[in-house]
Protein backbone atom coordinates (compact mmCIF):
# COMPACT_ATOMS: atom_id res chain seq x y z
CA UNK A 1 0.00 0.00 0.00
CA UNK A 2 1.14 3.46 -0.90
CA UNK A 3 0.56 6.72 0.79
CA UNK A 4 -0.06 9.65 -1.59
CA UNK A 5 1.29 13.05 0.50
CA UNK A 6 -1.10 15.96 -0.29
CA UNK A 7 1.29 18.32 1.44
CA UNK A 8 4.65 18.88 3.14
CA UNK A 9 3.79 18.05 6.44
CA UNK A 10 0.64 15.81 5.72
CA UNK A 11 -0.63 14.93 8.80
CA UNK A 12 -0.65 11.44 7.79
CA UNK A 13 2.87 11.56 8.29
CA UNK A 14 2.63 10.94 12.06
CA UNK A 15 0.63 8.13 11.80
CA UNK A 16 3.36 6.05 11.47
CA UNK A 17 6.79 4.82 14.00
CA UNK A 18 9.29 5.96 11.70
CA UNK A 19 9.88 7.03 8.41
CA UNK A 20 12.56 5.47 6.39
CA UNK A 21 14.95 6.79 3.45
CA UNK A 22 16.47 4.26 1.83
CA UNK A 23 17.85 6.04 -0.44
CA UNK A 24 22.04 6.64 -0.44
CA UNK A 25 23.54 8.76 2.60
CA UNK A 26 24.62 11.46 0.03
CA UNK A 27 20.71 11.88 -1.35
CA UNK A 28 19.87 12.17 2.10
CA UNK A 29 22.66 14.14 3.42
CA UNK A 30 21.46 16.62 0.53
CA UNK A 31 17.26 16.44 1.82
CA UNK A 32 14.91 14.21 3.02
CA UNK A 33 11.61 14.17 3.91
CA UNK A 34 11.20 15.92 8.15
CA UNK A 35 11.89 13.29 10.53
CA UNK A 36 13.19 10.76 8.16
CA UNK A 37 15.62 8.68 9.32
CA UNK A 38 18.57 7.12 6.72
CA UNK A 39 18.65 3.61 6.64
CA UNK A 40 20.20 3.06 3.08
CA UNK A 41 19.66 0.02 0.56
CA UNK A 42 22.83 0.76 -1.50
CA UNK A 43 25.77 3.55 0.00
CA UNK A 44 26.79 6.09 -2.49
CA UNK A 45 29.60 3.56 -3.96
CA UNK A 46 27.28 1.26 -4.88
CA UNK A 47 24.65 3.31 -6.26
CA UNK A 48 27.11 4.46 -8.63
CA UNK A 49 28.34 1.22 -9.31
CA UNK A 50 25.11 -0.02 -10.17
CA UNK A 51 23.81 2.91 -12.18
CA UNK A 52 27.08 2.54 -14.17
CA UNK A 53 26.88 -1.09 -15.11
CA UNK A 54 22.91 -0.21 -15.94
CA UNK A 55 24.21 2.20 -18.69
CA UNK A 56 27.72 0.72 -19.98
CA UNK A 57 27.07 -3.30 -19.79
CA UNK A 58 23.05 -4.82 -19.00
CA UNK A 59 20.06 -3.29 -17.01
CA UNK A 60 19.44 -6.88 -15.94
CA UNK A 61 23.20 -7.41 -14.64
CA UNK A 62 22.51 -4.32 -12.74
CA UNK A 63 19.24 -5.14 -11.27
CA UNK A 64 20.96 -8.56 -10.03
CA UNK A 65 23.70 -7.03 -8.33
CA UNK A 66 21.84 -4.56 -7.54
CA UNK A 67 19.60 -7.05 -5.46
CA UNK A 68 22.08 -9.00 -4.20
CA UNK A 69 23.68 -5.48 -2.37
CA UNK A 70 20.06 -4.31 -1.06
CA UNK A 71 19.30 -8.12 0.24
CA UNK A 72 22.78 -7.47 1.88
CA UNK A 73 22.37 -4.35 3.45
CA UNK A 74 18.32 -5.16 4.28
CA UNK A 75 20.05 -7.93 6.47
CA UNK A 76 22.33 -5.38 8.36
CA UNK A 77 19.92 -2.93 8.87
CA UNK A 78 17.26 -5.84 10.22
CA UNK A 79 20.55 -7.22 12.82
CA UNK A 80 21.08 -3.93 14.05
CA UNK A 81 19.28 -0.26 14.18
CA UNK A 82 15.74 -2.19 13.29
CA UNK A 83 16.21 -5.57 16.03
CA UNK A 84 14.31 -4.31 18.82
CA UNK A 85 10.92 -3.62 17.37
CA UNK A 86 8.39 -5.61 18.07
CA UNK A 87 5.63 -6.97 15.68
CA UNK A 88 3.37 -3.95 15.94
CA UNK A 89 5.82 -1.36 14.23
CA UNK A 90 5.12 0.33 11.72
CA UNK A 91 7.00 1.96 9.03
CA UNK A 92 7.01 4.16 6.20
CA UNK A 93 9.56 3.85 3.99
CA UNK A 94 10.69 5.71 0.42
CA UNK A 95 13.62 6.59 -2.16
CA UNK A 96 13.98 8.49 -5.09
CA UNK A 97 10.39 7.43 -6.75
CA UNK A 98 8.71 5.02 -4.60
CA UNK A 99 10.65 2.38 -7.28
CA UNK A 100 12.90 -0.59 -7.05
CA UNK A 101 15.11 0.15 -3.48
CA UNK A 102 12.02 1.61 -1.25
CA UNK A 103 9.82 -1.46 -2.50
CA UNK A 104 12.46 -3.97 -1.88
CA UNK A 105 13.24 -3.04 1.01
CA UNK A 106 9.45 -2.72 2.25
CA UNK A 107 8.48 -6.42 0.71
CA UNK A 108 11.39 -7.25 3.41
CA UNK A 109 10.09 -5.48 6.11
CA UNK A 110 6.53 -6.71 5.59
CA UNK A 111 8.06 -10.63 5.16
CA UNK A 112 8.90 -9.41 8.77
CA UNK A 113 5.57 -8.92 9.83
CA UNK A 114 5.68 -5.22 9.84
CA UNK A 115 2.70 -2.98 8.68
CA UNK A 116 5.02 -1.42 5.94
CA UNK A 117 3.99 1.17 3.41
CA UNK A 118 5.31 3.12 0.84
CA UNK A 119 5.46 7.15 -0.04
CA UNK A 120 3.96 7.22 -3.62
CA UNK A 121 6.29 8.72 -6.02
CA UNK A 122 8.69 8.83 -2.86
CA UNK A 123 11.26 11.89 -2.32
CA UNK A 124 10.47 13.03 -5.76
CA UNK A 125 6.44 13.48 -5.54
CA UNK A 126 6.99 15.31 -1.71
CA UNK A 127 9.76 17.43 -3.40
CA UNK A 128 7.28 18.46 -5.73
CA UNK A 129 5.26 19.85 -2.76
CA UNK A 130 7.47 21.75 -1.42
CA UNK A 131 8.14 23.67 -4.89
CA UNK A 132 4.35 23.98 -5.08
CA UNK A 133 4.22 25.58 -1.85
CA UNK A 134 6.59 27.83 -2.20
CA UNK A 135 6.29 28.91 -6.02
CA UNK A 136 2.93 28.01 -7.27
CA UNK A 137 0.90 30.49 -4.77
CA UNK A 138 1.14 33.83 -2.67
CA UNK A 139 2.13 33.28 0.81
CA UNK A 140 -1.06 32.92 3.08
CA UNK A 141 -0.21 35.44 5.77
CA UNK A 142 -0.15 38.93 5.56
CA UNK A 143 3.31 40.17 5.96
CA UNK A 144 5.36 42.10 8.52
CA UNK A 145 8.77 42.73 8.06
CA UNK A 146 10.93 43.24 11.17
CA UNK A 147 13.83 46.01 10.11
CA UNK A 148 16.63 47.57 11.32
CA UNK A 149 20.16 48.28 11.01
CA UNK A 150 22.78 45.90 12.15
CA UNK A 151 22.87 45.15 15.75
CA UNK A 152 19.27 45.86 16.55
CA UNK A 153 18.60 42.30 17.69
CA UNK A 154 16.24 41.56 15.54
CA UNK A 155 16.65 37.61 15.28
CA UNK A 156 16.65 37.82 19.28
CA UNK A 157 13.50 39.56 18.59
CA UNK A 158 12.06 37.51 16.63
CA UNK A 159 12.32 34.30 19.46
CA UNK A 160 10.87 36.44 21.94
CA UNK A 161 7.63 37.23 19.79
CA UNK A 162 7.87 33.70 18.46
CA UNK A 163 7.47 32.62 22.10
CA UNK A 164 5.02 35.12 23.23
CA UNK A 165 2.85 33.60 20.66
CA UNK A 166 3.01 35.59 17.51
CA UNK A 167 3.54 33.92 14.03
CA UNK A 168 7.39 34.46 12.98
CA UNK A 169 9.36 32.85 10.26
CA UNK A 170 12.96 32.49 10.97
CA UNK A 171 14.59 32.58 8.29
CA UNK A 172 18.42 33.15 9.57
CA UNK A 173 17.11 30.32 11.60
CA UNK A 174 16.40 28.05 8.82
CA UNK A 175 19.33 28.94 6.66
CA UNK A 176 21.86 28.40 10.18
CA UNK A 177 23.40 31.80 9.21
CA UNK A 178 23.16 35.12 10.13
CA UNK A 179 22.59 37.07 6.96
CA UNK A 180 26.10 38.44 7.11
CA UNK A 181 29.67 38.42 6.27
CA UNK A 182 30.05 37.25 9.69
CA UNK A 183 27.07 34.99 9.40
CA UNK A 184 28.76 31.64 9.93
CA UNK A 185 26.99 29.30 12.08
CA UNK A 186 28.30 26.01 13.79
CA UNK A 187 27.73 23.11 11.19
CA UNK A 188 27.04 25.11 8.10
CA UNK A 189 23.96 25.81 6.25
CA UNK A 190 21.98 23.00 4.49
CA UNK A 191 21.68 22.65 1.23
CA UNK A 192 19.50 25.16 -0.78
CA UNK A 193 16.68 21.76 -1.04
CA UNK A 194 16.68 21.56 2.43
CA UNK A 195 16.70 24.82 3.50
CA UNK A 196 13.42 24.97 0.75
CA UNK A 197 11.75 22.02 2.84
CA UNK A 198 12.39 23.91 6.44
CA UNK A 199 10.70 27.10 5.02
CA UNK A 200 7.61 25.26 2.65
CA UNK A 201 6.89 23.89 6.71
CA UNK A 202 6.90 27.07 8.44
CA UNK A 203 5.10 28.57 5.58
CA UNK A 204 2.23 25.41 5.31
CA UNK A 205 2.06 25.78 9.28
CA UNK A 206 0.75 29.76 8.84
CA UNK A 207 -2.70 31.41 10.15
CA UNK A 208 -3.53 32.92 7.61
CA UNK A 209 -6.17 35.26 9.67
CA UNK A 210 -2.56 36.40 11.59
CA UNK A 211 0.26 38.65 10.14
CA UNK A 212 3.89 36.38 10.30
CA UNK A 213 7.43 38.50 11.28
CA UNK A 214 9.72 37.91 8.96
CA UNK A 215 13.47 39.75 9.27
CA UNK A 216 14.48 41.88 6.69
CA UNK A 217 16.85 40.04 4.64
CA UNK A 218 18.76 40.03 1.00
CA UNK A 219 17.19 37.49 -1.10
CA UNK A 220 20.21 35.57 -0.14
CA UNK A 221 20.69 34.43 3.32
CA UNK A 222 24.15 33.28 3.10
CA UNK A 223 24.43 30.68 0.03
CA UNK A 224 20.95 30.31 -0.14
CA UNK A 225 18.34 31.91 -1.88
CA UNK A 226 14.93 32.91 -0.83
CA UNK A 227 11.76 31.91 -3.25
CA UNK A 228 11.16 34.34 -5.11
CA UNK A 229 7.45 34.69 -3.79
CA UNK A 230 8.54 35.30 -0.78
CA UNK A 231 10.97 37.20 -1.60
CA UNK A 232 8.27 39.77 -3.32
CA UNK A 233 5.74 39.15 -0.39
CA UNK A 234 8.54 40.71 1.82
CA UNK A 235 9.69 43.62 -0.50
CA UNK A 236 6.39 44.88 -0.50
CA UNK A 237 5.59 44.06 3.06
CA UNK A 238 4.89 46.87 5.39
CA UNK A 239 7.95 47.50 8.14
CA UNK A 240 8.48 47.63 11.96
CA UNK A 241 11.74 49.33 12.37
CA UNK A 242 14.04 49.06 15.21
CA UNK A 243 16.43 52.12 15.93
CA UNK A 244 18.90 51.96 18.39
CA UNK A 245 22.05 54.08 19.17
CA UNK A 246 25.37 52.72 17.84
CA UNK A 247 26.81 52.16 21.31
CA UNK A 248 24.20 50.50 22.63
CA UNK A 249 24.06 48.11 19.11
CA UNK A 250 27.75 47.91 19.23
CA UNK A 251 27.40 45.99 23.11
CA UNK A 252 24.77 43.72 21.46
CA UNK A 253 26.47 42.57 18.49
CA UNK A 254 29.57 42.03 21.27
CA UNK A 255 27.43 39.81 23.15
CA UNK A 256 25.35 38.42 20.40
CA UNK A 257 28.51 37.69 18.37
CA UNK A 258 30.66 35.68 21.39
CA UNK A 259 31.33 32.60 19.38
CA UNK A 260 32.78 34.85 16.52
CA UNK A 261 35.42 37.02 18.65
CA UNK A 262 36.46 33.67 20.58
CA UNK A 263 37.86 32.65 17.82
CA UNK A 264 40.44 35.22 16.69
CA UNK A 265 41.49 33.60 13.39
CA UNK A 266 38.57 33.24 11.96
CA UNK A 267 37.58 36.93 12.60
CA UNK A 268 40.79 37.90 11.19
CA UNK A 269 40.24 35.83 8.11
CA UNK A 270 36.46 37.47 7.87
CA UNK A 271 37.69 40.94 8.84
CA UNK A 272 40.53 40.40 5.80
CA UNK A 273 37.76 39.44 3.48
CA UNK A 274 36.30 43.21 3.46
CA UNK A 275 39.79 44.57 2.02
CA UNK A 276 38.41 44.91 -1.68
CA UNK A 277 35.62 47.28 -0.12
CA UNK A 278 37.85 49.63 2.48
CA UNK A 279 41.20 51.79 2.53
CA UNK A 280 44.07 49.56 4.19
CA UNK A 281 43.88 51.61 6.99
CA UNK A 282 40.26 51.14 7.90
CA UNK A 283 41.44 46.74 7.58
CA UNK A 284 44.46 47.48 9.84
CA UNK A 285 42.48 49.31 12.51
CA UNK A 286 40.15 46.83 12.54
CA UNK A 287 42.61 43.88 12.57
CA UNK A 288 44.14 45.82 15.67
CA UNK A 289 40.57 46.33 17.28
CA UNK A 290 39.99 42.26 17.22
CA UNK A 291 43.60 41.35 17.95
CA UNK A 292 43.26 43.79 21.00
CA UNK A 293 40.21 42.15 21.77
CA UNK A 294 38.14 45.43 21.91
CA UNK A 295 35.21 44.12 19.70
CA UNK A 296 32.64 46.35 20.94
CA UNK A 297 34.77 49.11 19.56
CA UNK A 298 35.58 46.85 16.35
CA UNK A 299 31.59 46.69 15.94
CA UNK A 300 31.19 49.96 15.72
CA UNK A 301 33.62 50.83 13.38
CA UNK A 302 31.91 47.90 11.43
CA UNK A 303 28.63 49.37 11.47
CA UNK A 304 29.73 52.49 10.97
CA UNK A 305 31.97 52.26 8.04
CA UNK A 306 30.30 48.86 6.72
CA UNK A 307 26.90 48.05 7.47
CA UNK A 308 25.04 51.11 8.00
CA UNK A 309 25.85 52.83 4.53
CA UNK A 310 24.91 49.09 2.65
CA UNK A 311 21.56 49.10 5.16
CA UNK A 312 20.54 52.65 3.86
CA UNK A 313 21.09 52.41 0.38
CA UNK A 314 19.21 48.65 0.88
CA UNK A 315 16.29 50.58 2.81
CA UNK A 316 16.38 53.31 0.13
CA UNK A 317 14.51 50.45 -2.29
CA UNK A 318 11.39 50.25 0.15
CA UNK A 319 10.75 54.08 0.92
CA UNK A 320 7.51 53.83 -0.31
CA UNK A 321 6.45 50.95 2.00
CA UNK A 322 4.41 51.50 5.03
CA UNK A 323 6.67 52.42 8.16
CA UNK A 324 6.45 52.09 11.83
CA UNK A 325 9.70 52.90 13.84
CA UNK A 326 10.75 51.94 17.60
CA UNK A 327 12.89 53.17 19.01
CA UNK A 328 15.47 51.41 21.53
CA UNK A 329 18.12 53.06 23.56
CA UNK A 330 18.43 49.90 25.31
CA UNK A 331 19.10 46.25 23.94
CA UNK A 332 20.33 44.64 26.77
CA UNK A 333 18.76 41.04 27.89
CA UNK A 334 16.47 42.26 30.25
CA UNK A 335 14.78 44.99 27.80
CA UNK A 336 14.21 43.08 24.96
CA UNK A 337 11.02 41.20 25.61
CA UNK A 338 9.58 44.18 26.50
CA UNK A 339 10.80 46.03 22.79
CA UNK A 340 8.94 42.31 21.39
CA UNK A 341 6.07 43.68 22.80
CA UNK A 342 6.44 47.24 20.89
CA UNK A 343 7.29 45.65 18.01
CA UNK A 344 4.46 43.20 17.98
CA UNK A 345 1.99 46.24 19.08
CA UNK A 346 3.55 48.35 15.92
CA UNK A 347 2.80 45.43 13.46
CA UNK A 348 -0.48 45.16 14.07
CA UNK A 349 -0.91 48.23 14.25
CA UNK A 350 0.45 48.65 10.77
CA UNK A 351 -1.85 45.21 9.50
CA UNK A 352 -5.11 46.98 10.51
CA UNK A 353 -3.46 50.14 8.44
CA UNK A 354 -3.62 52.57 11.73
Amino acid sequence: MALTLTSVTDPALRGYDAIIDVRSPAEYAEDHLPGAISLPVLDDDERARVGTIYKQQSPFLARKIGAALVARNAARHLEGPLSGFGGGWRPLVYCWRGGQRSGSFATILAQVGWRTELVAGGYKAWRGLVVSALHAAPVAAPVVVLDGNTGTAKTEILGHLAAAGHQVIDLEGLANHRGSVFGHRAGGQPSQKAFEGRLAAAIEALDPARPVLVEAESSRIGALSLPSRLWAAMAAAPRVRIAAPLAARADYLARAYGDLSADRVRLATVIEALRPSHAREVIDDWLALAAAGDFAALAGGLMERHYDPRYARHRARFEDRSEAVVAADDLAPAALPGLADRVAAAAARLVRGG
